[in-house]
C-alpha cells in the first residue's frame, strides 16, 4: 500500500489545491484563454489565406503555402515556440519590449495556421465542384465565387474540426511557459509548475490538469453536438416539418377532393 499512499500524498494534498486555486481562476484560466482563442482567430486568417493558395492554379501560391505547411505540421509545437520566442526575441524587445507574450501568440498562430489551413482546404475541396461552375455561370469571376459561394459552404462543414483544433490551442498553451513569462501572464500549466517547485507537491498540477479537462471535455461534446447537427440537420418536431403533401392529404376532405 506504500505506493498508493505516496501517489495520493503526491498528488491528492487538498490543502496544495486550495492554495492554488485562487491563482489559477484570477491568472492561469484568463491566460490560458487569451493564448488558445487569440492563436485560433489569426490561424484562422492566415489558415484560409493558406488553404486558397494550396488550391490555386498558380504554381507560385501553391507550393509556398504547401512548404509552409509541411514545415510547420512536422516541427513539434515546443521546437516552434522556441525558434520563434528565442529567434525573434531581439526584434520584440524593440517592438515591445521585454515581453515574450506575444511572441507565444504568434508562435501558436503559425502552428495553428498550419493545421487550420489544411482543414479548410478539405473543406472548400470537399463542396461539389457544380457549385462553382453554376456561380461561373451566373458570371462571377473565380475569386468571387470563391469568395461569396464555395468558401461559405466549406466553412460550415469544418466547424467541428476547427473546434477540435481550439482544443489542441488549449493544451499547446502550456508550452509557452518556456518563454519565461511574466508572474501576471503564466498560464494554468506555470503557476501548477511553480506551487509544485514550492511546496514539493505535484497536486497543483494535477489541479491544473483538472482546468484543462473542465475546459476541453465541454468543447468535445459541442463537436459532437454540431457534426450530429451538420450531418443529420435539425430533427423534426411537429406538423409544420412535415411534407406538405402528406399535410394535404390528412386534411378533412382532402382525400373525397381528389376522388373524380
Amino acid at each position: 500500500m506504500d505506493p498508493l499512499r505516496t501517489l495520493w500524498e503526491t498528488f491528492f494534498d487538498w490543502e496544495s489545491m486550495r492554495e492554488a486555486l485562487p491563482e489559477m481562476i484570477t491568472v492561469g484560466l484568463p491566460n490560458t484563454l487569451i493564448l488558445a482563442v487569440t492563436a485560433a482567430l489569426l490561424g484562422s486568417a492566415l489558415g484560409i489565406v493558406l488553404a486558397v493558395a494550396g488550391i490555386s492554379r498558380t504554381r507560385w501560391l501553391r507550393w509556398p503555402a504547401r512548404v509552409y505547411t509541411d514545415v510547420f505540421r512536422g516541427l513539434p509545437a515546443a521546437a516552434t515556440i522556441l525558434l520563434i520566442g528565442v529567434g525573434l526575441a531581439p526584434l520584440g524587445m524593440q517592438v515591445w519590449g521585454p515581453n515574450p507574450y506575444p511572441l507565444g501568440i504568434l508562435a501558436l498562430s503559425l502552428i495553428a495556421s498550419a493545421y487550420i489551413g489544411e482543414i479548410f482546404r478539405s473543406g472548400i475541396q470537399s463542396v461539389e465542384a457544380t457549385q462553382l461552375e453554376a456561380a461561373r455561370a451566373l458570371g462571377f469571376s473565380w475569386g468571387e465565387a470563391m469568395r461569396r459561394v464555395v468558401i461559405p459552404q466549406g466553412i460550415r462543414r469544418i466547424l467541428p474540426a476547427w473546434v477540435n483544433q481550439l482544443i489542441a490551442l488549449i493544451k499547446d498553451s502550456s508550452l509557452v511557459y518556456f518563454l519565461g513569462l511574466l508572474a501576471s501572464q503564466r498560464e494554468l500549466f506555470r503557476i501548477g509548475q511553480d506551487y509544485a517547485a514550492n511546496t514539493g507537491n505535484q497536486s497543483a498540477l494535477l489541479l491544473a490538469g483538472l482546468f484543462y479537462l473542465a475546459l476541453t471535455v465541454p468543447l468535445t461534446h459541442v463537436v459532437n453536438w454540431i457534426d450530429g447537427r451538420l450531418r443529420h440537420g435539425r430533427p423534426a418536431t411537429g406538423p409544420a416539418d412535415d411534407d406538405p403533401d402528406d399535410l394535404d392529404l390528412a386534411l378533412p376532405g382532402a382525400a373525397g377532393g381528389n376522388q373524380r
